[in-house]
Formats: C-alpha cells, structure tokens, sequence
C-alpha cells in the first residue's frame, strides 16, 4: 500500500477526534473559540480555514457558530472538499490554487455516462452479445463507478489487466474482466480526444496539489480538518500533511478510543492478498473500519490520536460512548457482553419504537417530531435512508402546518415534471395504448392553467371511450374508434371527436419519432417540445422544473457522443435511469427546527431528538449494490472497496445518532408485501441493553389514537326503499335473476342507473366474448338464412376484422371456431330431423303481474311436433337444474312464458315450449367444443325439472318477485340469499365488508 511522503518535521501529528456522545459541530467550534477566539484580533478566526467533509457539514459547522457567538462574528472559511456521493465539486476556495491551475478540465458527468454506454453497447455487439441502449446505459454507469473506485485508489489499467486471480475466476467474471480491460484502454482515448479528465482523477491531483503547496509554505491561519472520513489515498496525504502544519488539525468524528488493542486490532484494514479469509472481508462492516484504513493511510496509529477536549451543551453522558462501542464490537468478540458491567450497558436517553407498518411507524415520527416544536428552541431531526419513509413523515406534519424539507432530496422521477417526461416517452412507446396515453392526458402539468378543467372534461370522456379492450395501435387506432364507435357509445365519441381533432396533431410527432430507430438526440429533442406544448411550459417552471430542464438539456448535448441509435422501448428504459440517478433537493425554506436528513446529509449534524428511523436489514444497512464488471474477489485482490464497506460506513453513521441526548430509534414489523428483518444495528443494541432496552409505547398509542374515532357505530346492513313513484313496472329476463338474488344490486342498477366501467385496456372477458359470439349468429340468422355451410365464413370474417382484440384472435378465435363448426354440424343434423329455425336475436315482451317483461331470445326452433323449443347460447358454462330450481337462472323460462304470452311476433300466442336447452361452446367431455345442455326432463330425472311444469314454476317466480320488489314496497335488501351466484359491481357501494357475516346489523 502507498504510504504518505516524509514527515515535515519530528511534530507529533495534531490528530483529535470527537466521541459520538459529543455534538460534533457544537465542539469543534467550541475549541476553535477557546483555541484562536482571545487572541485580541476580531480577525484572527476569520484567518483559519477549515474543511469538511460536504456542503451539508458546512451548514452545520456555520450554524455551531451562530450559536456559540451570541453576537457578531467573522468566520472562519469553511470549505467542502466535495462528497462524491452526492455529486458535490470540491470547494472554489480549493479549486484555485497554483499548482492545479491548469489541470484539464473534469468531463462533464451526462457526456461520461453516453461515452461510456455507446462504449459498453459496441464491445457487447463485437462480443456476439449485443445490449439494448438502456442495458447498455446501466452497464456504462456502472463502469463509471469501477473507473471512480480505481482512480481513488490509484489503480491502472495495467493493474486489472495483470491481476493474478484472473484465471481462477467463473467464465462469466472472466469475460467481464476481459471487457472491462479492453473498455480502460479506449478511455483514456476519449478523454484525450475532448481535452478532459476524470473526476475522480481531478480530484486527486487537487489534493495531491494542495498537499505540496501546504508542505512548501502553509497557509497564514490555523487550518483544520474535521469531519472527514474518506480512505482516499489522496485525502489520506493531504490529512497527513495537514496535522503535521504548524497550526494544522485533523479532526474525526467518533474515532473509538474505548475498543482495547485487541479489539481494535479485530477490526483490520483489508491488504490485497490472493487468500484473504471471510473474517477479513468481513471486517469492512465494522463502523470503525473506515477511520482505521483512513489511520492506517496516514501513518498515525490510534495511539497517536488525542480527545478533542471541548464539549457542548447539546453533549450526551459519555457513558452512551461505551454502550455504542460495546454494541458495535467486532463479531467473534461479541462473547464479552456475558461479562459487560451494567453502567457499559447504558443507553438511557435512547427508546426503541417497533411499530407495525410504515404508516403507523411514519405517524407515530411525526409526532414526536411535533412535540418538540412545543419546547421553545428544541431541535429535532429524522435520520434515515428510506425515502418512502421520509416523504410520509412530511406528509403527517403537513397536517399540522408544518413544512419539513427532505435534504436528502427526492428522484426526479418521481416528481411531476419528471413523471410527465416518463408519461410521455412511455405513450409514444406503446404506441398510444389506453393506458399509458390516459396517464399522459390526465397528468397535472397538461395544459396547466385556464383551459385545464375544460380539458379534464374531456379525457375523462375520452376514458369512459377506451374502456374495454383496447382499440387499433397508434393514433390512427383512437381516431377509427372514435369514427366506428361501439353501439354504447356513440354518443361519447360524437361529444369527444371535435377535442381529439385538435389532440391529434399535438401528440403526432411522438409517433413518427418513435416509430423504427432514430438518433438519442432526436428522441429528447422531440419529447422536450412535446413536453413544452402539452403543459404549456410549465413542466420547466419552479426548481423542479430547473432539474428537469437542466437534466434534458445535459441529454440532448450529450447525445451525440452516446449510442447512435435507439428505438422507443430503450429510450424509456434510458429516460427513466436518468431521472431516477437525478436528485432533486428542495430550496431552502423549512421549518428552522425540524429536519429530515438522510444518512451522508446526517454526517457531523447533531439535534436535541435524533430519530434514527428505518432499522431493517436491507433499509439500514442498505444491500450492497452488486458490481457487474468486477468480481468481489477481484475488487479485494486490487485494494478497491469492497460491497461491504458501505455496512460498515452505515454503522459509522448510526453510532454518530445515536450520541444525541434524546434518541429514538425505530422499525416496522412489516413492509408494504412482508414481514420484516430487524437491522443486525438494532439486534446489536438490543441485545446488549438486555432488561434496560427502554420501548418507546407512548408515541406509538397516540399514533394509533389519532385518526381513531370516538366511537364506532356498526354499519347496517343496507335496505333501501324507494317509492312507489321509482319503482320500474318493466324489467327484462336477465335482470329477473338479479332482482331476487340480490336485490340491492337490481336497485342500484335500474333505480339508481349504476353501471360498472371496464377497466381500460381490458382483455376480453367472458361478457364481451359472448357479444361477439351472439354478433356472429345474429349476422348469421339474419342476412345468411341461418344456413349451416355460411355460419363458418361469416364467423372469419367478422373475427378477422381490425375491430377485434388481438388476445380474441389469437388465444380465443381457435376454441370459438371449433365450437362455432360444432353449432353449424348441429343445426344440419336438426335439420334434417325436422327441426327448424323459426327466428333468433330478436325481442319479446309481455305483461305479467302488472309488469312488462321483455328479453332478446338467442333463438327459437320449431320441434317436428310443432312445439317451440328455446335456446340460449352460453360462452361459459350452463346453469345446473338447482340454480333454475332456485329461481336463480330463469332467462329460458321466462322466454317461453313471453311466447306463450304471445309476445313474439313469429310465435303465435298459447304455443308451449317442448324443449329448453343451452348450447355451451365450451369444452365438452370428449375433448372438443361445444354440448347441449337442459334443466328439464320429460320425467323430472336426475334432479332436472318435469318439462311441462317448467313455465308454470318460472311463472309464479316471477310473480313472487315482481309483486313482492316492483309492485309492492318490499325494501331491496343487499344480499338476502348469502349462497345465490352474484354479480360484485355494488359491494363497495354497500359496504359489504363492514356488515356481511354479523348476522345482523347491531352486531
């Protein structure tokens, strides 16, 4: 391993470090006061400079300052040397200084990732594995990653083409070496070629540049480095160089100096090695393991390391210190907590909230949160890096008018003008399929302002049009719709057709861009001003807008260098990377004493209530991300971070929380799908605080109290009963069923007229099939004869129209033609014993009981004796002779009593039916499609119904129902007959679940 240069001089380094017990801005401005603060001069602390680790940390340090002042005071400079982690550039007061003047400049990150994708999709393609443009997008910034990790470490490419562990690898990791060895020796010819560097490289020749400068001649004021974790190599030298200044100070947060040697020693920085053992490997999940390898780098052994002395009034018991080094021991040494002393054990101050879900654990932080704000002066903030999380906890303390900023930021995909950016490409994608273009018409941005409610009123048309299965593909589709509308719906596309003439322009240069490949840099062209028109432009407006704008305009200048060509699919896979990795964080403006933090913006902050929230495993610590060019042997063989350094850093992280003087901590038992794991931190803490593990129970029960009612009044079960007045004195054959199974059903369909939408996009469900069998017949019937030899012919060509869903001929058009060849070999075979058609799809009606009951016969046949026999076509499969029984399946019945009332026009009246048979087009017993089916026998065999006493028995049901529900004032109960075969459209609408199995409605 590298080792810093010589030494200034023979000086002790000035290296100190803050217990996590301790506020860490609090006491570092602390000492900076009492150290150069009485020197006389108001200007000698506006001489020092001090670094830090983020701009989040400067806020921090400079607000220590405010504090500690209690007047005027000229501070000191207090400069980032740049997270990379949240895309943060080192400070200017760094940038500028004469050795690193002219270094070339970094290449700007949106062009790296375009290179390094086109890059990545040519070396698959010469592979014979060639990826999509999103694929290849991944796999570049991936790439980049490794390139950051492997110039942090000042590693080559020489160093990953020689490695010695290449051979003993799988042949998957053997060829990704191979690509990733080919891959860095074509970039630095690319960076060459635009007159840029890295980064990561920039970086380090920065520091490099500032270590020598400092070295040669060291800056007038006192110079301190707080807060800096980073192992860095280079960050190590300019750490060494610093604490060995005559006035130089390197400051780290929560360096343990409470582990023994022993224990200290457990925790061992990784060397490269060939046979490095899995205790090895797991020592990088120690939270202390990235101080020691930062130590280790320096040159500084913890010996060297001295306790920063001054302190703060937001300070913890310094006992809490010990608990969290006790808590946090390396594994094979955790046997000595049997022997740990009770006054080791103490986390006093700290409570464990374990709430049951996310929602109750989201309410019960925003409380506590609450209850700060009612001490005058009191901070609070919430740590975690659950973003879902942090957005509820927003969300609860807006009820109260509280504006908690999340300075973690959120993806800009999930923002409005990300999310119309996404819609956008998606809709053109998927070439306009109901769903995705509902989901562009109807989002917030489109048409923003005057004209918006006027264009919800029709999309919401233009929804009830695309419900059912989904039109032709493209914006041709919708307009033919629109133009041929169903019978149901013609006046809907009447009302929306003037709306989607002046739709259709707007939205047509979507199709013709991502229609075939096109160039990246056409695609973002054309959904950018498609995006400006649709809302006006104010999908660009506010700093959301900003992101969005600045990330489109990075795209489209980038694109050039990127894959040359992309079709639809991909570039939706690739948008929507890009604004997923783009973190918008809010301007400044929240409440001055609550924050919401995530882990890297939480380093060095310190609040009267730290809520560390989150604490599963997989959430805190997060999985390690895989790496898809280097394998984990690889990685350790070449010095690089390993996947579990980021468990450790997670630790490191949660030990500084936990130093607060008032801490909760908390998790769910569950997650939205299943239960969860407890953070191997909170199994640590709990087991070591044994009895005196302190439940935080009072929050948690006044989250569940909050949005609980006083009490609860039982739902009863509803009973409707309407007027005589609103009663319909006409009901047809298929609703007869409904109307006493279910009579609230049959009220709030005729009475109230509610109807159940389709979804949209819907695949053809057993109704719509059904039509489209019975259009068959009746085109059949009707224009054919009801000849057998048409029926096949007829049954092509309608099914063969562009009107039919491709689901309908692919998967369901095979079974209904060999059921549709099976009625027409039936029919010729009826014929020839006599039997004829006397007519089919055609309407009866009749009076009965004082009411009009009317239906559409499938059809009806005359027996050779002359009788009527009634026929029903079923696309499912046929009533049993119970449900008939039942008075649940009556439509044959009462068909035959309308043509014995001589409602039919064909039929004449007094006919009786002789025969009543559902023809199923289903799968039948011996493997093919279709079967005659009866409820009734001659002789009443087999459980069916005597034939002749079949109408009267429909008869007097239908007189039983209509006298009781249409005529009388009996109320449409919901549900009278639990066991009766019901349609589900109105459950919610009477509330099914609140009332049904408590036998009544008080119970």
């Amino acid at each position: 391993m590298a080792r810093p240069p010589a030494p200034l001089s023979a000086k002790r380094p000035a290296v100190f470090t803050i217990p996590a017990h301790r506020a860490f801005a609090d006491a570092l401005v602390a000492g900076v006061l009492a150290s150069y603060g009485k020197a006389g001069r108001p200007d000698a602390i506006a001489q020092g400079l001090i670094l830090l680790p983020n701009n989040r940390a400067v806020r921090a340090v400079r607000d220590a300052f405010v504090r500690a002042s209690g007047g005027g005071l000229l501070l000191p400079r207090l400069v980032p040397i740049g997270d990379m982690d949240l895309s943060e550039r080192v400070g200017l007061a760094l940038d500028a200084v004469e050795e690193g003047s002219d270094l070339p400049p970094a290449i700007d990150p949106m062009r790296r990732h375009m290179i390094l994708a086109r890059l990545v999709q040519n070396a698959r393609a010469a592979e014979g594995k060639p990826v999509d443009t999103g694929e290849a997008l991944r796999l570049g910034i991936a790439l980049g990653t490794t390139l950051d990790q492997l110039q942090v470490e000042r590693k080559t490419a020489h160093d990953v083409a020689t490695l010695p562990v290449a051979e003993a690898l799988q042949s998957h990791w053997q060829t990704a070496l191979a690509t990733l060895t080919l891959l860095l020796e074509a970039w630095p010819r690319e960076l060459a070629a635009r007159g840029c560097i890295d980064g990561a490289d920039r970086r380090n020749r920065l520091f490099d540049a500032l270590a020598r400068r400092w070295r040669a001649g060291p800056p007038p004021g006192f110079l301190i480095a707080a807060g800096i974790t980073t192992s860095a190599p280079a960050i190590a030298t300019l750490l060494r160089t610093v604490s060995e200044l005559p006035r130089g100070q390197v400051v780290f947060p929560d360096l343990d100096l409470n582990l023994t040697e022993e224990q200290w020693a457990a925790i061992a920085p990784l060397e490269p090695a060939d046979n490095a053992g899995p205790r090895e490997r797991a020592a990088e999940s120690h939270p202390q393991f990235a101080l020691k390898l930062l130590l280790d780098r320096m040159g500084v052994n913890r010996d060297e390391v001295a306790l920063w002395r001054w302190g703060s009034a937001h300070d913890a018991r310094a006992a809490r210190g010990k608990a969290i080094t006790n808590a946090m021991l390396p594994a094979r040494l955790t046997g000595v907590w049997r022997s740990v002393p009770d006054r080791e054990r103490v986390l006093q101050g700290v409570t464990a909230l374990e709430a049951v879900n996310p929602a109750e654990e989201a309410q019960a932080i925003a409380i506590a949160l609450r209850e700060v704000l009612e001490t005058p002066e009191k901070t609070a903030a919430l740590v975690t890096p659950d973003r879902d999380l942090a957005t509820r906890v927003a969300a609860h303390l807006r009820r109260w008018g509280i504006a908690a900023d999340d300075s973690a930021g959120r993806p800009l995909a999930q923002l409005p003008s990300g999310m119309l950016l996404t819609a956008i490409a998606s809709a053109a994608a998927e070439r306009f399929a109901p769903v995705s273009l509902l989901a562009l018409l109807k989002h917030p941005l489109v048409q923003a302002g005057d004209g918006r409610l006027l264009w919800l009123d029709n999309v919401r048309l233009l929804d009830l049009l695309l419900r059912g299965p989904r039109p032709g593909p493209g914006l041709a589709g919708i307009t033919a719709l629109i133009a041929d509308p169903p019978q149901r719906s013609r006046d809907l596309a009447r009302r929306i057709a003037p709306w989607w003439a002046r739709v259709e322009p707007m939205l047509a240069p979507l199709e013709e861009s991502f229609t075939g490949d096109h160039a990246l840099s056409a695609l973002v062209a054309c959904v950018r001003e498609v995006a400006g028109m649709l809302s006006n432009d104010q999908i660009w407006a506010g700093h959301q807008g900003r992101s969005a704008a600045d990330l489109i305009a990075s795209i489209e200048a980038a694109a050039p260098d990127g894959p040359p060509r992309c079709d639809g699919q991909e570039f939706v896979s690739l948008l929507g990377q890009l604004l997923a990795a783009e973190s918008v964080r809010p301007p400044q403006g929240g409440h001055p004493r609550i924050a919401i933090l995530g882990l890297i913006e939480a380093r060095l902050q310190q609040s009267d209530l730290m809520i560390l929230a989150g604490l599963n495993e997989g959430v805190w610590p997060a999985l390690p991300s895989p790496d898809p060019w280097l394998a984990p042997r690889v990685r350790h063989a070449l010095g690089l971070p390993g996947l579990e350094r980021r468990i450790g850093l997670a630790g490191h992280d949660l030990a500084n929380g936990l130093g607060a003087r008032q801490v909760i901590i908390s998790r769910a038992l569950r997650d939205a799908s299943a239960p969860t794991v407890a953070s191997r931190f909170w199994l640590r803490l709990r087991a070591l605080a044994g009895p005196k593990w302190e439940e935080e129970r009072r929050c948690l029960l006044l989250a569940r109290a909050i949005d609980a009612p006083a009490a609860v009044t039982p739902v009863a079960t509803p009973e409707p009963c309407p007027p005589q007045a609103a009663r319909p004195l006409e009901i047809a054959v298929t609703d007869v069923d409904r109307l006493k199974a279910d009579p609230y059903g049959f009220y709030a369909r005729r009475i109230l007229r509610l109807s159940a939408l389709d979804v949209v996009d819907a695949d053809p469900s057993a109704a719509w099939r059904g039509t489209a069998v019975h259009d068959v017949l009746e085109q059949w019937l009707k224009e054919d004869d009801a000849h057998p030899a048409a029926l096949m012919d007829r049954a092509r060509k309608l099914l063969a129209s562009a009107t039919q869903h491709p689901v309908m001929r692919i998967l369901w058009q095979p079974r209904l033609m060999l059921a549709i060849e099976w009625i027409a070999a039936t029919v010729a075979a009826q014929r020839a014993e006599g039997r004829s058609i006397i007519f089919g799809e055609e309407f009866g009606n009749a009076t009965i009981a004082g009411v009009k009951l009317y239906g559409k016969a499938d059809r009806i046949d005359r027996a050779p004796d002359g009788s009527i026999i009634v026929l029903d076509y079923k696309t499912g499969k046929a009533p049993s002779a119970a449900q008939v029984k039942a008075g649940y399946s009556l439509q044959l019945g009462l068909l035959a009593l309308i043509a014995r009332q001589g409602g039919f026009d064909k039929v004449p009246a007094g006919t009786d039916a002789s025969g009543f048979e559902y023809w199923s087009l289903g799968r039948n017993t011996d493997g093919g499609f279709g079967k005659i089916a009866s409820p009734v026998h001659p002789t009443g065999a087999r459980g069916a119904i005597p034939t002749d006493q079949f109408v009267d028995l429909v008869a007097s049901q239908f007189v039983d129902v209509a006298t009781t529900y249409l005529t009388g004032m009996a109320p449409f109960a919901a549900r009278p007959h639990p066991d009766a075969p019901v349609f589900t459209d109105y459950d919610h609408l009477m509330r099914l679940d609140e009332w049904f199995g408590r036998g009544n409605a008080n119970g």
